[in-house]
């Protein structure tokens, strides 16, 4: 079984980011936002905490990007929710065993250091799901 510990954050796609998190920041107060580059997934991530949960922007660094041709099809939406597990590599195996698409079928390091992988949005219903295990 694969034990989820709670939703993480929620992926959001964002053509540029300095509205949304002008917005998160400045009306809703949301300070302390983390930003970083992710080289490999060509994106810049900004990230805030609301001590309940994260809200991730995600804008791209590249024409190729994954989170560009998104944008390109609906525009700044919701991109994936992030759900926290207790152990990635049993939670990839158990997914595995039950014939489960996966767009990750090892982790990689995502933002802040956390072993990411995804679940296709074939297998879900049409939700793209990321597995998240912070590294410790």
């Amino acid at each position: 079984m694969i034990k989820i510990l709670g939703i993480e954050h929620i992926g959001i796609a964002v053509k540029n980011r300095d509205k949304t998190s002008n917005f998160f920041k400045n009306i809703l107060g949301i300070k302390n936002p983390i930003s970083e580059e992710i080289i490999d997934q060509k994106v810049i991530t900004e990230i805030f905490n609301t001590s309940k949960g994260k809200l991730e922007l995600l804008e791209s660094t590249s024409l190729e990007s994954p989170i560009h041709k998104f944008i390109e099809k609906r525009g700044n939406a919701i991109h994936h929710i992030a759900l926290s597990v207790e152990n990635i590599d049993s939670s990839l195996k158990y997914l595995k065993e039950k014939n489960v698409q996966l767009i990750d079928e090892i982790p990689r390091i995502g933002a802040e250091g956390f072993k990411i992988a995804f679940i296709h949005p074939k297998a879900t219903g049409g939700i793209l799901i990321e597995l998240c295990q912070k590294n410790k």
